[in-house]
Parts: C-alpha cells; sequence; structure tokens
C-alpha cells in the first residue's frame, strides 16, 4: 500500500464493523458540551427501534475546564464500558455567536470523538439539522417537535429529560442508517487501494 510521505496508515486491528440494514446495532448518540454532555444509547434491528438508557455528563462549573473535560471524557468512558455500542453519532458544532461558548463546546466536542477513536467506535457526524430533517421530515423544527419524535419513535411513555440526553438520542436515531453506509463505503475504498 502506497502511503504519502509524512502518512500512516492504522493498525491492521482497526477495522469497522459491516452491518446490513437487517442486522442490530447498538447506537450511542452523543450531544457535546461543556457544561452537559447528552447521552443517548438505542438499539437498532432492522427498522425497529428500542430504548436502551439516556442521561447527561453534568460537570460543574466552578471546576476548572481541563477538570470538566476529564469528566466528561471519563463519563462517555462509563457508557462505552457499560452499554458497549458498536457506532456512535456525534452532533457536529454549529454556529455560535459566543465565540468563547464555540471554542469550549469544540474542545468537548473533540474529547468526545478522541474517546470514541481510542475505543475503536466507528463515529458518524451530523449537524443539527441534519438531525432536524431526519427526525421529523424538516429542517427547521423546533426542540419540542423534536422530542416529542424522539419520544414516539422510541414509543416512550414521556419525552426524555433533560434536553440534551433527547438530542443524543435523535442523534443516534437519526445516525443508525447511515453507520452501514459508512461501513460500505470505507470497505469499498479500501478495496480499490
Amino acid at each position: 500500500m502506497h502511503h504519502a510521505k509524512g502518512c500512516f496508515s492504522f493498525p491492521a486491528y482497526v477495522r469497522l464493523p459491516t452491518y446490513s440494514f437487517m442486522s442490530s446495532i447498538r447506537i450511542l448518540g452523543i450531544d457535546p458540551g461543556f457544561d452537559r454532555t447528552g447521552i443517548g444509547v438505542i438499539d437498532q434491528s432492522g427498522g425497529r427501534l428500542s430504548w436502551v438508557y439516556h442521561s447527561c455528563i453534568q460537570t460543574r462549573a466552578e471546576d476548572p475546564f481541563s477538570l470538566r473535560l476529564q469528566q466528561t471524557r471519563d463519563g462517555i468512558r462509563i457508557a462505552l464500558d457499560r452499554f458497549k455500542p458498536e457506532a456512535a453519532v456525534v452532533e457536529q458544532l454549529f454556529f455560535q455567536s459566543n465565540a468563547k461558548t464555540a471554542i469550549k463546546v469544540g474542545m468537548a466536542r473533540g474529547v468526545a470523538i478522541i474517546t470514541l477513536a481510542d475505543a475503536n467506535i466507528p463515529v458518524i457526524e451530523l449537524t443539527p439539522n441534519q438531525v432536524k430533517h431526519g427526525i421529523t421530515g424538516w429542517g427547521a423544527a423546533d426542540k419540542k417537535q423534536i422530542q416529542e419524535m424522539v419520544k414516539r419513535l422510541l414509543g416512550l411513555k414521556e419525552i426524555p429529560k433533560p434536553d440534551d440526553a433527547a438530542d443524543a438520542l435523535a442523534l443516534a436515531i437519526v445516525g443508525g442508517p447511515l453507520v452501514g453506509l459508512q461501513s460500505a463505503k470505507a470497505i469499498s475504498r479500501k478495496k480499490s487501494l
């Protein structure tokens, strides 16, 4: 295999799993934030969705920022160990008017992605509008509409709380079908090399 100067290939043990649309897969959704990171876990089997878990990793405002990032990482590691997802979906950073907040959220997002990479979990990244469109069919849907659809799609009695956890479940729901597509593309690229 030819590599450009300064580039490297991943070790042989790093493999993207292959999924058909009829197979069962556990998906972790992550709505990153430095104050609160939403976590949502679902199982997808064919066209059926099942709720597994949702919560938030809450950090304390009075703690140093580096400690808050560590707490976010540790919370994601606990979720990985406990639920053993086969793929993850992380929200992409959207435009923020407050640059300081955007930078901190971006750092928390980076912590989430590197934690998933360290665990060899394939990651799908979605924008908020992709999630809105995927859940409701409309890219300008509001939070209430998204939460109601999450409740319906997962057969829950109540809207998941807090909002960050509901957003994480929405990410997992929308990203699930994309996991198989990403895996197929990776296999196709590998065969062409």
